[in-house]
């Protein structure tokens, strides 16, 4: 399996939602996302660069209560779960979560420890840390296709700084 990490830093939200933007040049059907930090580290604000990127012009809030929330663009289907308020595993069988992990979406989850075994493994871990007034930024595959998309948010960074 190839594999990638990539590192960077966002000083602020309007840059966070620029990893997410960047992130959003390698998406394909069937990845599936793990965004893992602490509250108020910049999940959400990520996906919300990620889903303007692809065509979004909505708000982006995240799902805490409805555990996901579907959008519809660049013809797939993307599913944003925040699963913090999760009270027990089980309650995502209920909803028929395995539903959602089709080889022709995307899945980008928020607090996926709270689901204990029951969620596929990522493709892309992306890990968010305080650093300062800023978020540092860790993006590492685990699959064949984590490693090409993330190789495609490498390129695209590149082009971003120059």
């Amino acid at each position: 399996m190839n594999t990638a990490a990539h590192e960077c830093v966002a000083s602020s939200a309007e840059a966070m939602e620029t990893v997410g933007a960047a992130l959003a040049h390698g998406l394909r059907a069937g990845l599936i996302i793990y965004l893992r930090g602490e509250l108020g580290a910049g999940k959400t604000t990520l996906v919300r660069g990620l889903l303007h990127a692809l065509g979004h012009s909505g708000t982006v809030k995240s799902p805490t209560y409805t555990l996901v929330e579907p959008y519809v663009l660049a013809g797939r289907d993307i599913y944003h779960f925040d699963l913090y308020r999760l009270t027990h595993p089980a309650e995502l069988d209920a909803m028929g979560v395995r539903d959602y992990f089709r080889p022709d979406a995307v899945c980008l989850i928020e607090w996926p420890e709270r689901a204990s075994g029951l969620l596929p493994a990522p493709d892309i871990e992306v890990a968010l840390q305080h650093a300062g007034a800023g978020r540092r930024v860790l993006l590492a595959s685990h699959s064949a296709a984590g490693a090409a998309s993330l190789a495609r948010f490498a390129a695209a960074t590149q082009v971003d700084e120059q």
